[in-house]
């Protein structure tokens, strides 16, 4: 009876081991923080968001992502420095708001024209698929988006170059070089900053798509709207991850962050073009005006703002960089 007893225990243990050791690994969750620098209620951080719960269902819940939005994780000048050192592991700003660090992907903020935000989220990323550039090796970039043509919105209308001469004029990066090729006074800062800077006067005026107008509420302090489409400008805004974060993930999940990245071009493309037709159709609703240049004034811009297009190639090729061929490349790639 000893042994028999002796025998049911030894063998429960070996069965109870066998289990043990041969089940499955649990998975474990692997969380992640993302900042944002739109506010939440913003259609691209509604776009971001959405693409992080994405990530998370298609994961099977393996992949949780806090999403900080509004800049209170990191501001938006400092959120890529905040990705490469760890602090945000997923991040979401403009290039331009770091005006010389990415001597590229400023070539893809040059105004050349850009017809809608469609357009110009594909041509960012295939720029930057054609050009991969050495700037953005620290991190691994998941994907860009960008807005529609930058547009001019103002206190009061402006139809002509000198009625831009002394305006100050808020713009970022390159749109900066645009109000001084328009004879205007740029004053740098983020888009959290200017509705009080409009309203206070710090001020006259701002460049920036027509989504500015709803999305930031830039409407209810602005009266009009300069339609300057030709020299519209874009910015491009990154969604990037740490490296080390990236480097630790399983290769099924890093197909997974691409896979869903990709279709978020489109995504945020669409969102831009629904954000600037919603911000025309704000603005109008408030009694502002959207005013149209001239044939001769329309002219004469796209001849003032040819010059920040050359200053960028000699700026580049100054730097051992092809600047030429990046705005060529551009150029080709509007076109298609």
């Amino acid at each position: 009876m000893a042994n028999r007893l002796f025998n049911v225990v030894l063998t429960t243990l070996a069965v109870f081991f066998f289990v043990t050791l041969t089940a499955p690994a649990e998975a474990k969750t692997i969380k992640l923080n993302y900042s944002i620098f739109f506010p939440a209620s913003h259609v691209q951080c509604q776009a971001g968001m959405d693409w992080a719960k994405t990530i998370n269902e298609k994961s099977g819940g393996m992949i949780d992502i806090t999403v900080f939005p509004g800049g209170t994780l990191t501001p938006a000048p400092q959120t890529y420095d905040s990705v490469v050192k760890g602090i945000a592991d997923i991040g979401m700003s403009c290039f331009a708001y770091t005006r010389g660090r990415f001597p590229v992907m400023e070539a893809a903020d040059l105004p050349l024209g850009y017809p809608d935000g469609m357009t110009a989220s594909r041509v960012v990323n295939e720029f930057y698929t054609a050009t991969h550039p050495q700037e953005l090796t620290d991190v691994k970039v998941l994907y860009l988006h960008a807005h529609g043509p930058g547009l001019l919105h103002t206190v009061r209308p402006v139809t002509t170059l000198d009625e831009m001469k002394g305006l100050k004029i808020r713009s970022t990066g390159l749109s900066a070089k645009i109000v001084e090729a328009l004879g205007g006074v740029p004053v740098a800062m983020s888009q959290g900053d200017t509705y009080e800077s409009l309203k206070k006067g710090v001020v006259e005026g701002t460049f920036g798509p027509m989504e500015v107008l709803k999305g930031w509420r830039q409407g209810e302090v602005i009266k009009s709207t300069t339609e300057c489409t030709s020299i519209g400008y874009t910015t491009t805004m990154y969604v990037v991850m740490n490296l080390e974060k990236w480097n630790s993930l399983p290769p099924e999940m890093q197909k997974l962050f691409e896979d869903t990245s990709r279709e978020w071009i489109d995504k945020h493309g669409r969102a831009w073009d629904e954000a600037d037709a919603a911000g025309r159709e704000y603005t109008l609703s408030l009694g502002n005006s959207i005013v149209q240049l001239s044939a001769e004034q329309t002219a004469l811009w796209n001849s003032k703002v040819e010059t920040v297009i050359d200053d960028y190639i000699t700026a580049a090729n100054a730097n051992n960089l092809p600047g030429k061929d990046y705005v060529d490349t551009l150029r080709s790639l509007l076109k298609k």
